[in-house]
C-alpha cells in the first residue's frame, strides 16, 4: 500500500504536500464560510460563483498549461506556482483582516488563484512520474489522494474552529505559511534520482497533437466524459455541505468544518484502497460512480445532522475511488511525452465543468432546498454509471493497443476471446 514511500524524493514530496494540503483545505473552508455566512446572507449561488471563478481557468488555459508541463522543467514550474499561491493567500488574508473585504474581492482572488492552479495542476500530476517509476505510478497517485484527503480530515475542522474564534483572515495567513513546506520539499529533492522523461519537441501543432492523441483513444474519451459529468454536477461538496449545515440544520462554521472532515474519512479510505491495486481499471470508475450516486441519495434523505454526517463517509469513499481510478488510468496509459497535455485536458474537463455545475447546484439549493442539491449529485453518479457500463458492454469485443513510443499511432483490433483488462 505504501511502496512508493521507499523513494527518498517521494517521501519528502509526500510530507511537503501533506502540510501544504492542510493549509489549502483550511483556506477553502474559511473562504466558503466567508462568502456564505459573512459577506452574503447564506447565498449558495455566490459560493457557486466563487467555485466557478476558481476552477474556470482550468477549462480555458488547459492546452497551454499542459504544453508548459510537457516543455519546461516541471520542478521549477511548481516552485513558481507555489510561491504565487502563497502570495495570493497573503493578500486575501490582509484584506480580510483590515475589514475592507467585499464579495467582489473574493471573486477576484478566486479567479487569480484559478489561473495559477491551472498551470500547477498538470505540472504537479505529471511530475509524480519523474519521482517514481511507471510500475509504482498508480500507487503514488493513490497516495497523493490519500495525502490530499488526509489533510481534509484536519484542515476543515481546524479552519472551522479558527473561523469561529479569530475569523477567516488569520486562516488565510496560516495557509500562506504552509506553502513553504512544498517549496522546501521541491528544493531538497535529489536531482540525480529524478527520472528524465522526454519533453515535447519544439514546433507548431503540439497542442493539436495532444488533442488528436486523446481523440484516437476511445477509452480515454469515456473516462473524460465520466469525470465531466460527475465533476460538474456531483463534486460540489462545499455548496451542499454548507447549505445542509447552515440552512437545513442551523449550525455554524465549526460544524461545517467538522462535516468536511468526516467526509474526508471516507475519502482517505477510498484513496488507500486504490493504493492497494496494482493496476487501475475502468470498472472501478463506473462502479464507483454508481455507488457515489446511491450514497448521495442516502445523504439527501438523512433525517438528522448525525445521520447526515455518517452518510458523508461513503460519499467521500466512492468519490475518491472514482477520481483516483480515473486519474491513475489516464496517467498510466498515456505516453510520457503526452502526459502533461493529456492531464491538463483531464483537469480542464474534471474541474472546468464547475463554472456550469456549481452555480446551477447553488440555484437548486436556493430554490428547492439543500436536499435537492444532493439529488443533482446523485443523478450525476447514476447517469455516469449507466453511460460507462453501456459503453463497456458495446466495446467488450474491442481490444486497444497503444505504443508509448509512437503516441500518434493507435491500433485497434477486435477479438472474440480476448478483452482489454482496462475495459472490464
Amino acid at each position: 500500500m505504501f511502496r512508493s514511500l521507499r523513494f527518498f524524493n517521494y517521501r519528502i514530496w509526500f510530507l511537503g504536500a501533506l502540510v501544504s494540503n492542510i493549509g489549502t483545505w483550511m483556506q477553502r473552508t474559511a473562504q466558503d464560510w466567508l462568502v456564505y455566512d459573512i459577506l452574503t446572507d447564506q447565498d449558495a449561488a455566490a459560493m457557486g460563483i466563487v467555485m466557478a471563478l476558481q476552477l474556470g481557468p482550468q477549462l480555458v488555459l488547459a492546452p497551454w498549461a499542459g504544453l508548459i508541463a510537457d516543455t519546461y522543467n516541471r520542478r521549477k514550474v511548481l516552485v513558481f506556482t507555489q510561491v504565487a499561491m502563497a502570495a495570493l493567500g497573503l493578500g486575501l488574508g490582509v484584506l480580510v483582516l483590515s475589514g475592507a473585504a467585499e464579495l467582489w474581492h473574493v471573486y477576484a482572488f478566486a479567479l487569480a488563484l484559478g489561473v495559477v492552479s491551472a498551470v500547477d495542476a498538470p505540472a504537479r500530476q505529471s511530475f509524480v512520474s519523474e519521482v517514481v517509476g511507471e510500475t509504482d505510478l498508480p500507487n503514488a497517485v493513490a497516495l497523493n489522494s490519500a495525502s490530499f484527503n488526509g489533510a481534509r480530515m484536519v484542515g476543515p475542522a481546524a479552519a472551522g474552529l479558527l473561523t469561529v474564534a479569530v475569523g477567516p483572515g488569520w486562516v488565510f495567513l496560516i495557509n500562506t505559511l504552509t506553502f513553504a513546506a512544498m517549496v522546501i520539499a521541491l528544493l531538497k529533492m535529489r536531482s540525480s534520482e529524478l527520472r528524465v522523461l522526454p519533453k515535447a519537441p519544439p514546433g507548431k501543432g503540439r497542442i493539436r497533437a495532444g488533442l488528436r492523441y486523446v481523440r484516437l483513444r476511445p477509452d480515454l474519451m469515456i473516462v473524460l466524459l465520466a469525470v465531466f459529468i460527475v465533476g460538474t454536477f456531483g463534486l460540489n461538496f462545499a455548496v451542499f455541505i454548507a447549505a445542509m449545515a447552515r440552512t437545513e440544520f442551523g449550525q455554524d462554521a465549526g460544524v461545517f468544518g467538522l462535516l468536511n472532515s468526516v467526509m474526508a474519512i471516507g475519502s482517505v479510505c477510498g484513496a488507500l484502497l486504490s493504493a492497494r491495486r496494482d493496476k487501475p481499471r475502468l470498472r472501478f470508475v463506473f462502479g464507483a460512480a454508481g455507488a457515489f450516486g446511491a450514497s448521495c441519495l442516502v445523504a439527501a434523505s438523512a433525517p438528522t445532522l448525525v445521520w447526515f454526517a455518517v452518510s458523508l463517509i461513503p460519499v467521500g469513499l466512492f468519490a475518491l475511488t472514482l477520481m483516483t481510478s480515473a486519474n491513475a488510468y489516464v496517467q498510466t496509459t498515456t505516453a510520457p511525452v503526452m502526459r502533461g497535455r493529456v492531464m491538463a485536458l483531464y483537469f480542464a474537463i474534471f474541474m472546468g465543468g464547475t463554472p456550469l455545475g456549481a452555480p446551477l447546484v447553488g440555484w437548486v439549493s436556493n430554490s428547492f432546498g439543500p436536499r435537492w442539491s444532493l439529488g443533482v449529485a446523485a443523478a450525476s453518479g447514476l447517469i455516469t454509471a449507466v453511460v460507462g457500463f453501456v459503453w463497456a458492454w458495446r466495446a467488450h469485443h474491442l481490444r486497444i493497443h497503444y505504443d508509448r513510443t509512437l503516441p500518434r499511432r493507435l491500433h485497434m483490433t477486435t477479438t472474440e476471446t480476448e478483452q482489454d483488462p482496462g475495459l472490464v
